[in-house]
C-alpha cells in the first residue's frame, strides 16, 4: 500500500456490552495461533463467515439459557470494537499479513507505474498503457522481470505494516481515552495515524528505494544486496532516506483522503458498519482510486528522488553546466526538474498505473484488515459462550 493507512477504525461510542475482563485476558500466543489456523485453513466455518452480515443466525445465534436469554441479544459480538483482549502481536501479525498480501499481489503493476512515471525513458521503455507495459517487459525482458525487487518489497512491507498497526491501535485508544473518554475522537485519530505513518515510512523507505531502482529498465543490480551494497558505497546511507520528507509530504494527503473517502463511502453502503466484505472492497477501491489520481505529482518525485533517474540527471547537468549537482535532492528540486524536464504533464506521468496499483490494494488491504477484525471478535464472542455454558453447568 503505499501509504499504509489502511487500519482505520472507529471507536464505538455506545457501550461495549460483551466485554468480558475473563476473555480480555486470553494469551497473544494462542490468539495468534488461532488467527493462522483461520486465516489458513480453509474450513466450514471461516467460508460461513465470510457470508454479508456478522449478525448471520447460524453462527451468532445465543445459547438458550432459561436464566439468560434476556441477555441474549446484548451477547452479539460488538464487531466495530476490536477486543480488549487482543494483544499487540495479534495485531502486528495482522498488519504484515495485509501489508504483504497488498504489495506481492499487485508488484508487477507497479513495476510498471515506476517505469511509466520515468521523465527521460529509454526508447525501448515508452509504453502506451499498462497492459502494453507488461506485454512488452515479459516479450524481451522475462517473465518474471515485473517482479524483480519484490523480496525487497516483502521484507520491508513485513514490519513496516506490522508496526503501522499496532502503533495506530495503541496510540489511537491512549490519546482516544485522555482526549475523549469513551468516546469517538478525531483529534486522538489523526495523531494516531500521522505517528503510524511516521514509523511506516522509516521502516519502508529503504526497501522503496531499493525496488524501485531494481524495477528501471536496464536496472544494473543483479540483486537485492548487490543493489543495497552499491548505492551504500556510491552515494551513502542518506541515500536510502533522500525521498523520506517527500514520502511523508505525499502520506499526509493521502491518507487523509483515504480515510475521509472510506469513511463516507461506509456511511452510504455499509451505514450499520457490519461485515460486509462486498462494501469493505468497493469503499476501498474507490478511496484509494482517488488519493492516488490526487497525490501522483507528489509520487513521480519521489520516484525521481529514488531513482536517481540517468538520463533526467544528464539532461540537468548538461543544462546548468559544470557546477550542477551529481544527485537529485529534496522535494524542491525534484519539483524544478520533473516540471523543466516534462512540464505540467510530466507531473501525472504514469497516473493510469498508479490508479490500476492503488484500486485492488487498498481493496486488498480493507478486506484482510477487516476479515482479521471480524474474525477476533468472533472469536472472542465464542470463547465468552463457552464460559458463559461451563458457569451455567
Amino acid at each position: 500500500m503505499e501509504a499504509d493507512g489502511f487500519v482505520r477504525r472507529r471507536r464505538m461510542t455506545a457501550e461495549t456490552t460483551g466485554n468480558d475482563p475473563g476473555v480480555a485476558g486470553a494469551s497473544a500466543g494462542a490468539e495468534v495461533r488461532w488467527l493462522g489456523g483461520r486465516f489458513w485453513g480453509v474450513s466450514e466455518s471461516i467460508v460461513g463467515s465470510l457470508s454479508p452480515r456478522i449478525g448471520s443466525e447460524a453462527e451468532l445465534q445465543s445459547v438458550d439459557f432459561t436464566s439468560a436469554a434476556a441477555q441474549d441479544h446484548s451477547d452479539e459480538p460488538d464487531y466495530e470494537g476490536l477486543p480488549q483482549g487482543a494483544s499487540t502481536s495479534t495485531h502486528m501479525l495482522a498488519g504484515a499479513v495485509a501489508g504483504i498480501m497488498e504489495h506481492c499481489i499487485m508488484f508487477p503493476v507497479d513495476c510498471v507505474k515506476t517505469r511509466m512515471q520515468s521523465l527521460q525513458p529509454d526508447p525501448a521503455a515508452r509504453y502506451r498503457n499498462v497492459m502494453d507495459a507488461l506485454r512488452r517487459i515479459v516479450a524481451t525482458e522475462g517473465v518474471m522481470r515485473p517482479m524483480r525487487g519484490l523480496n525487497a518489497t516483502a521484507l520491508g512491507a513485513g514490519p513496516a505494516h506490522a508496526l503501522y498497526f499496532a502503533s495506530y491501535e495503541k496510540l489511537k485508544k491512549t490519546l482516544s481515552d485522555v482526549i475523549h473518554p469513551g468516546a469517538n475522537s478525531h483529534l486522538a485519530n489523526g495523531a494516531a495515524g500521522c505517528v503510524a505513518t511516521l514509523l511506516h515510512d522509516a521502516v519502508m523507505n529503504p526497501a522503496e528505494v531499493v525496488k524501485q531502482r531494481m524495477q528501471m529498465y536496464n536496472s544494473p543490480y543483479r540483486g537485492v544486496l548487490d543493489c543495497v551494497r552499491a548505492v551504500w558505497h556510491k552515494e551513502g546511507a542518506a541515500a536510502f532516506y533522500r525521498s523520506y520528507t517527500t514520502q511523508l509530504t505525499m502520506n499526509v494527503p493521502f491518507q487523509a483522503l483515504h480515510f475521509m473517502t472510506y469513511e463516507y463511502l461506509q456511511e452510504l453502503l455499509n451505514p450499520h458498519r457490519q461485515y460486509n466484505p462486498s462494501s469493505h472492497m468497493l469503499s476501498g477501491a474507490l478511496a484509494g482510486a482517488i488519493a492516488a489520481a490526487a497525490t501522483t505529482p507528489l509520487d513521480v518525485c519521489k520516484t525521481l528522488l529514488n531513482t536517481q533517474e540517468s538520463l533526467a540527471l544528464s539532461s540537468v547537468a548538461s543544462g546548468q553546466g559544470q557546477g550542477a549537482h551529481r544527485h537529485i535532492t529534496g522535494l524542491a528540486h525534484a519539483f524544478r526538474t520533473v516540471y523543466r524536464l516534462g512540464g505540467l504533464q510530466g507531473f501525472f506521468k504514469g497516473v493510469q498505473a498508479r490508479i490500476i496499483y492503488q484500486m485492488p490494494s487498498t481493496a486488498i488491504s480493507w478486506s484482510v484488515y477487516e476479515f482479521f477484525k471480524y474474525g477476533l471478535t468472533k472469536h472472542q464472542h465464542e470463547k465468552r459462550r463457552s464460559q458463559q455454558m461451563e458457569a451455567e453447568l
